[in-house]
């Protein structure tokens, strides 16, 4: 890998009449995030020109939008999005959701830190100014990024909880929602599991389905992508990649996000799992589903 090798040939792919997208496309996706990082240093300092707004220049739509989000750093691309999805008219709660029920503690310290850095007021202040009620708690909760992240389960705890749980939502009329939040945002993942397993065998069903039948909206949307998060993380991207591309229209916001967050990180589960959940591949999926620059670009961050 030469960082001066590609910023050379990124500037040439820009350069003249006319832009060379498949160059581009092919360039940056057999980089990684930090050989990227490398290449956009190298371009300022050995082109004297900032890579990003050539980019931005050459390219548009959301062909654009994902090349600009694979240069991004990874902390960074996830302060942008949740700045983007409280900032402007109407709120993408989606976004919140599943950036604050996927990050793990590290990440999660991080996107707070560069987040005041860049906007000069806290996420916290941001998402309590936005949002509402017990969705805003279950937000505020999970960006504290304070989950227990050991490994430990106290089996009478996991007992307690669950029975906590069914006392909160299915025995009584109406709904604690507390209860739900301190346990689902609070307790490590082994410990959950073990509560979800406890929960079914005094519910009689799983904790998923309660959550539908006690709770709505925002906050149903939220505990569910916890509980999903806890249980299998891929599994929750592939149904959130499916479910932005489905039906008419495609939710770009969410399938651009997912595809370049996790490309990286667990592309390949997410693509088993999809695999397995929807009985067709990613790949097959985005291509029926976009075109274009914007096509190839997705397909070659699924890969295969």
């Amino acid at each position: 890998f030469s960082a001066e090798q590609e910023a050379q040939a990124l500037r040439k792919a820009m350069k003249g009449f006319g832009t060379d997208e498949d160059a581009i496309i092919e360039i940056l996706t057999k980089l990684n995030i930090s050989q990227r990082q490398q290449v956009l240093i190298t371009y300022k300092s050995s082109i004297g020109r900032d890579l990003i707004d050539d980019l931005k220049s050459e390219l548009s739509g959301n062909f654009e939008r994902v090349i600009i989000g694979m240069m991004t750093p990874t902390t960074m691309y996830d302060v942008h999005e949740l700045r983007r999805a409280m900032k402007g008219a109407g709120t993408d709660e989606g976004c919140l959701i599943e950036i604050l029920a996927s990050r793990t503690n590290e990440e999660i310290r991080r996107i707070n830190e560069n987040y005041k850095l860049q906007y000069g007021c806290t996420l916290e202040e941001d998402i309590v100014s936005d949002t509402s009620s017990m969705f805003r708690r279950v937000l505020v909760s999970l960006a504290t990024g304070n989950r227990d992240e050991g490994t430990y389960v106290d089996d009478a705890l996991a007992q307690q909880d669950a029975q906590c749980l069914y006392e909160a939502g299915e025995k009584k009329w109406g709904t604690d929602e507390v209860q739900f939040m301190a346990i689902l945002c609070t307790r490590n993942r082994c410990h959950l599991l073990r509560v979800f397993d406890a929960y079914r065998g005094i519910a009689n069903k799983d904790i998923t389905d309660s959550i539908k039948s006690e709770m709505s909206g925002d906050l149903e949307d939220a505990l569910l992508a916890v509980v999903k998060c806890v249980r299998n993380k891929p599994a929750y991207f592939a149904e959130r990649l499916y479910k932005s591309m489905k039906g008419l229209g495609t939710d770009d916001n969410t399938l651009i996000r997912v595809m370049v967050s996790r490309s990286e990180i667990d592309m390949l589960h997410i693509r088993r799992e999809f695999l397995t959940m929807y009985g067709k591949s990613l790949y097959s999926f985005i291509k029926g589903d976009c075109s274009g620059d914007y096509r190839k670009v997705l397909l070659r961050l699924c890969g295969g």
